[in-house]
């Protein structure tokens, strides 16, 4: 049984930054491409970022290029995302997802697990 369990929301000020995690289980983790998406309320679940099974390829949206980094360890399944001088309008919640593919993608349709959300909200 394939698990994605994403930790590391929370409230913070606008300027701050937090630390997202997602710890997976119960697939191959280096065989898959992993994302970071994000639903605010009353919008569309929209892309993020994606990092390739070997971390060597990354891709981000262009809201966030500059302020967000994604990364994994492939020895822990664990991909993050480090969200600095983040803004309001980052407030969603926050999904991982993986992909079984050598590329990234920013489709949701290409992702084939995901997990089940942390909410992360910004002050102003």
């Amino acid at each position: 049984q394939v698990q994605l369990v994403e930790s590391g929301g929370g409230l913070v000020q606008a300027g701050g930054s937090l630390r997202l995690s997602c710890a997976a289980s119960g697939l191959t983790f280096g065989s898959y491409a992993m994302g970071w998406f994000r639903q605010a309320p009353g919008k569309e679940r929209e892309f993020v970022a994606a990092i390739s099974w070997s971390g060597g390829g990354t891709h981000y949206a262009d809201s966030v290029k500059g302020r967000f980094t994604i990364s994994r360890d492939n020895a822990k399944n664990t991909v993050y995302l480090q969200m600095n001088s983040l803004k309001p309008e980052d407030t969603a919640v926050y999904y991982c997802a993986a992909d079984w593919s050598f590329s990234v993608s920013s489709l949701i349709y290409d992702y084939d697990y995901w997990g089940q959300g942390t909410q992360v909200t910004v002050s102003s």
